[in-house]
This record gives structure tokens, C-alpha cells and sequence, in this order.
């Protein structure tokens, strides 16, 4: 195939980040380029026109080459349910067996590797060339006889291989040679190697260069700086680094607070506040000093039940009910305001099925304020409104015919919840309702609720 692949020395290297500029830089030149990472591990999730599930860093790539995305771009999710099983997301569609024991080798073998052949034949006919992402580091010596990720995927599309490396975490030269030490044959796969997010005086780093294409005898194409504003979407919840504490609240900036449980999923939802000025965004996971926050949100999460279980546990479920400020959920969270009996919801796990869906429509009480996003639970929730609580949204038919309630907020807009992941990415309802409330009620958060 044309294309080549982007493999990293450990997690976090930058790879997702590569990607998504090659493809744009591709698209640029006139080139019909097609993003491709054959497994994804990750709980933010998107989905795609016909309703199926990928990963929101493809998603976010295939968007860079100016592609609608589509599943064989990712063929393969894996959605972490605990420490020991992934739901598989196969091709888009919820895999019957989970990933568990040994049974993930047998997949991989099997299903798994079908579907990564079928998807890169259909990227050979139909694009003039692809770009593929690695996943972890290709040096897992104890995983490569069963991976389907690395250098399996380089052998499948026959590509070579850029080696990517982190220097902001220390060790880069090390890690570099380490990998190319113990990847044996494939070794002569990799024809380049990029240093990524270094800090200070480039002049400073020309002896490691050169020193590193002498030792390897493999060029360095280049030595990216680390840019802060770049924020593109995290895949490990281990990349929200951002925790409550004293020194993270400002007085001058709207501080919303993001309950960070075991197993948060779709955190993607927040990235547009990144690029608000004056709003702090920062994740909590303990009950101390929840009311110096102006608003909190409760995000999705892959398994409700757990995640609230966790909250009890941790006392962050009485200090959510007591909380005098902006509460919002999404997903999960919308479910767990429920059952807190915060919100008057209900929430039935019934095994039917998994809702996958995109959705657009308009504000409720505002149709001048559209809305758009996507769905992605299991459970079904029946909203009690009544004289205090009624629809946030109002949901359209794809031939704007019909409409249909969704979501739930109180009067005064102190107390929502919505189904709907990628709703604050919609600018008009981030200031107009949520961001311009919290500006006029900032410093009078004890009057903002009515319960």
C-alpha cells in the first residue's frame, strides 16, 4: 500500500497528534488520504452517520483529511469495562463476547485480523494512500506474538515505519534505542524517527541528534516542540492530569468542576471549554470544598452503576446533593442524578440493546439555538416533567418533520441533564446558556438553585 505508519516508544508519545496534522497536511496537497488505527482502547467514543462506534481520536482524523468517518478506519474498539474485560466494539457493532481471559487471543487471531484485512483492502481501492497509527509502544516483547496493532499491521499493509518519541517525559534516546534493540527483524521497517514535545533551545538538542542517526543509522526527520495549545482529545483517562486542589481555583475565572470517577468515558465532551479564557476546568475526585466550585458536571461513564457505588463510597453523593452551584449531566451522569433523586428520572437497564445515534434539534424553550451531537448508552430513561422540570431539547426527525423530547432542566436552568455527548462543542449553547449563566450568577451561587 501507499502510506506509512506512525509508532511511538510508549503511550502518550504524540502519535494521535501526528496523525491528525499529516492527514490535513495531505489533504492540503490534494491527496485522498485515509487515517487507520486497526485497535483502539479507549472509552470516548463517536458516532459515525450510520450509527456505529469509533474511536473520537479516528474520528477527529478522518475530519483533518476532510473525510466523513466511516468504521473501517477503526475497525476494532475497546471499551474497558474493569481491569480484566473490554466490551469489543467490532466494525462498529457491540461484539457478542467481551474481551477476557485468553478469549482476546483468540479474537485477535481470528475476527480481529479479518476485519483489519478487509478494512485495509477497502482503503488500498478506494483512497490514494493511508496513514497508520500504532498503539503503546511495538517493543511489547511478551504481547507480539498476539498484537494486531504494531508492526503486524506494518507486515499487513506493507508500509514503513516512523518511530516517535516523547522527549518532555525524559529518556527519549533511551527508549528510542531500547525499541529498535528489541524489535528484531522489523527493525529495518522503521526509516525514520521524530523527537516530539521538546522544551528550550533547539541548539541545545543537536548533539542528541546526531548523535541518534549515527548510533541507529536511521535519519531523524524532525524535532517537534511541545505546544500547549494544541488540545487535541486524550484516548487514557490517564491524560486528565488537571485534580482540585486549593491552588486551582480562581476567583477571577468560572471554575466548573468534573467528577472524575473509575471509568469516566467520552471526557472528549469537554475539550471545547480548553479554549475558554475564563473558565477553569478541572477534574475532581473528592468531596473537599465541592462549593467553591461554580458548577460541576457529572460526565458519561461506561458502567452507571459502578461509577455511583463509587460516589456513595466516596462521599462525593451527599456532597453532590448538598452542592449550591450549576449541576449538568451527560450520559451516565444524567442517569446518576437519577438515581440520586436529584433530577425526577428513572433510568431501566433492560439488556435490550446499546442506543447508538446521532442526533440534532434545538433548544426547547429557544429553537433559535440549534444543537447537534450523538448518543451512545445502554438503558432507557423515562423524564417525569412536570411543573419544575421540563425538556432541555427538542429532537428532530432527519426530514424535520417531527419532534421529540429530550433531556430534562429545571426552570431556571441550575439543574439539567442530557443523553447528548459533543453538546458543549454547540457555541451557542455553551455562552448563550451555560457560560453566560454562570457569568451573571457567579458570585451568588446560594441563590442559583431551585429545588
Amino acid at each position: 500500500m501507499n502510506g506509512i505508519m506512525i509508532q511511538g516508544t510508549s503511550s502518550d508519545s504524540g502519535k494521535s497528534f501526528i496523525v491528525t496534522g499529516l492527514c490535513r497536511l495531505f489533504s492540503d496537497m490534494g491527496l485522498k488520504i485515509c487515517p487507520f488505527k486497526s485497535q483502539n482502547m479507549s472509552n470516548n467514543a463517536y458516532v459515525t452517520h450510520d450509527n456505529c462506534e469509533i474511536s473520537t481520536a479516528q474520528a477527529l482524523q478522518a475530519q483533518a483529511a476532510r473525510l466523513t468517518p466511516e468504521t473501517f478506519m477503526n475497525p476494532i474498539l475497546l471499551k474497558p469495562k474493569h481491569d480484566k474485560s473490554s466490551e469489543i466494539i467490532l466494525n462498529g457493532r457491540v461484539f457478542h463476547k467481551p474481551a477476557e481471559k485468553n478469549y482476546y487471543r483468540e479474537f485477535a487471531q481470528n475476527q480481529g485480523i479479518q476485519a483489519i484485512r478487509e478494512s485495509l483492502k477497502y482503503i488500498h481501492e478506494n483512497f490514494s494512500a493511508i496513514i497508520i497509527e500504532g498503539a503503546g509502544s511495538p517493543a511489547e516483547i511478551n504481547l507480539n506474538a498476539h498484537e494486531i496493532v504494531n508492526m503486524r499491521v506494518a507486515r499487513e499493509a506493507n508500509v514503513p515505519v516512523i518511530l516517535v518519541s516523547d522527549v518532555d517525559r525524559g529518556g527519549s534516546l533511551a527508549s528510542i534505542v531500547g525499541t529498535l534493540e528489541l524489535l528484531g527483524q522489523d527493525r529495518e521497517r522503521v526509516k525514520g524517527i521524530i523527537f516530539n514535545k521538546f522544551r528550550g533551545d533547539i541548539n541545545l538538542f543537536n548533539d542528541a541528534v546526531e548523535w541518534t542517526q549515527n548510533y541507529t543509522g536511521i535519519k531523524v526527520l524532525g524535532v517537534l516542540p511541545f505546544m500547549k495549545e494544541i488540545n487535541l482529545s486524550g484516548e487514557d483517562s490517564l491524560t486528565l492530569q488537571n485534580f482540585y486542589h486549593a491552588k486551582n481555583i480562581s476567583r477571577k475565572n468560572i471554575n466548573i468542576g468534573v467528577i472524575k470517577y473509575p471509568g469516566i468515558a467520552n471526557f472528549t465532551d469537554f475539550d471545547s471549554f480548553k479554549y475558554e479564557s475564563d473558565i477553569d476546568l478541572i477534574y475532581v475526585n473528592d468531596c473537599k470544598d465541592l462549593q467553591k466550585f461554580d458548577a460541576i458536571i457529572l460526565p458519561g461513564a461506561k458502567n452507571t452503576l459502578s461509577a455511583l457505588e463509587w460516589l456513595k463510597e466516596s462521599g462525593l453523593d451527599n456532597a453532590i446533593k448538598n452542592f449550591h452551584g450549576f449541576i449538568f449531566g451527560i450520559c451516565g451522569g444524567l442517569q446518576i442524578l437519577g438515581f440520586l433523586e436529584i433530577l425526577p428520572i428513572s433510568t431501566s437497564f433492560d439488556y435490550s440493546g446499546k442506543i447508538t445515534r446521532q442526533i440534532s434539534g434545538f433548544l426547547a424553550n429557544d429553537n433559535s439555538i440549534k444543537i447537534s451531537g450523538y448518543e451512545i448508552h445502554f438503558g432507557r430513561t423515562i423524564y417525569n416533567y412536570n411543573q419544575d422540570f421540563s425538556a432541555l431539547f427538542s429532537i428532530t426527525d432527519k426530514n424535520f418533520n417531527t419532534a421529540s423530547p429530550e433531556g430534562i432542566t429545571n426552570k431556571n436552568f441550575s439543574l439539567a441533564g442530557t443523553y447528548i455527548h459533543g453538546i458543549f462543542d454547540n457555541d451557542e449553547f455553551r455562552a448563550y446558556k451555560t457560560l453566560k449563566k454562570l457569568q451573571s450568577t457567579q458570585y451568588n451561587k446560594y441563590a442559583l438553585r431551585e429545588r
